[in-house]
């Protein structure tokens, strides 16, 4: 996996506050995106890797429930939020 430490607290400060904020539902919804991004990436190139697929299938799962979370609680920063991470088209 291509997510260094670096990338990790960055990713975690933009979304969550402060580097040491890593529950927080966004910074956690930032996350999985960036590894859905990198395993869409790498199931292009290997088709028949079906343990990544399960994986992905996985973490797109529960960044769906994280994203129906932060929906109810507050509907304009979910919209903001999918906007920002490019979820949506």
């Amino acid at each position: 996996m291509q997510l260094t430490a670096e990338k990790k607290t960055e990713i975690i400060t933009q979304f969550g506050g402060s580097a040491t904020n890593t529950g927080h539902a966004e910074a956690q919804v930032a996350l999985f995106t960036y590894r859905i991004k990198h395993l869409t990436e790498h199931l292009k190139i290997n088709k028949k890797d079906f343990s990544t697929e399960l994986t992905l299938v996985k973490l797109v799962g529960k960044r769906r429930s994280l994203l129906n979370y932060i929906a109810k609680k507050d509907i304009v920063h979910y919209r903001e939020l999918i906007k920002q991470l490019g979820i949506r088209k």
